[in-house]
């Protein structure tokens, strides 16, 4: 039997309720996610040309998308990409990859870009939309930010052929609002910032994990939760890693309730090194 196994059937639970990996399954719903979806469902369903969603590191930000891309109709084509990077012409080669278009490696732009236009045309006469979603669009530079942007003025009878979903870090908006990134800021039709969660809802946040994965919710004590709050600011990947340990600390020590004892024997241990208090955290 695995250790992950052994650590969720000690607490009487199905399988660990703070994985580290997005899942749709244990998205917590709070007030400022569930009007990130409403804003996410709002730009589609109202053919935005570009929709923004920024947010913390660890906020939720690509949970959110993922949970978006399992709810889509079968009338959008979808193409997703992660921390794209390059110059003029790199990324459109990332962009043909999320459709599965074949690009030549000794093609050049002009003919990539004819392809990816024949391909836009072919989706809208046969009546599906194609959405492309941009994860980590900070680290585009601000060239390949106007390319992309470019892509919105592919048209046909007036009708927009691609959608864009623009996903990233708080300096996302700065970039976007820069100057020289006017004419994609004018795009923007549907954005929304996801904050760091206060410590209510961090309580609600962990009570939720734990109950989605069978447990009562009280597996971590409310004086653990409150320490957990403090050290990682609320931000849900941090509430995650520090919570994981805590129980995993509480199980070899054969202790059915998380106690602040063994939040804080994880932080002297020094093996979480999200500590906002440090200086380390997001």
């Amino acid at each position: 039997m695995t250790t992950e196994a052994l650590y969720a059937e000690f607490f009487g639970l199905r399988e660990r309720p703070f994985n580290l990996l997005p899942d749709p399954a244990l998205i917590y719903w709070s007030p400022q996610h569930t009007r990130a979806i409403t804003v996410l469902r709002f730009g589609l369903m109202s053919r935005a040309p570009v929709t923004l969603i920024s947010g913390e590191i660890g906020a939720g930000k690509t949970t959110l998308v993922q949970a978006l891309l399992k709810e889509m109709d079968a009338d959008l084509t979808v193409g997703l990409i992660s921390n794209a990077q390059g110059g003029r012409g790199e990324l459109l080669r990332w962009i043909l990859n999320a459709f599965g278009i074949e690009a030549g490696k000794d093609e050049d732009y002009v003919r990539l870009f004819q392809r990816f236009q024949d391909f836009l045309l072919k989706e809208y006469a046969e009546g599906r939309r194609v959405v492309l979603v941009i994860d980590e669009a900070q680290n585009l530079s601000s060239e390949g930010l106007e390319e992309v942007r470019m892509l919105t003025n592919i048209n046909s009878n007036k009708d927009e052929l691609i959608q864009l979903i623009l996903v990233g870090q708080p300096e996302l908006r700065d970039i976007v609002r820069a100057p020289n990134m006017r004419q994609l800021a004018q795009r923007v039709a549907a954005s929304f910032h996801l904050e760091r969660l206060d410590l209510d809802r961090t309580r609600d946040y962990i009570r939720y994990r734990l109950q989605s994965v069978g447990g009562t919710g009280d597996e971590i004590s409310p004086g653990a939760v409150d320490l957990i709050f403090e050290h990682t600011g609320g931000v849900p990947r941090l509430v995650n890693q520090l919570a994981d340990f805590a129980m995993i600390y509480a199980w070899s020590g054969e202790q059915h309730v998380v106690t602040p004892k063994e939040v804080q024997s994880v932080l002297d241990d020094g093996v979480f090194f999200g500590d906002i208090t440090t200086g380390a955290g997001a």
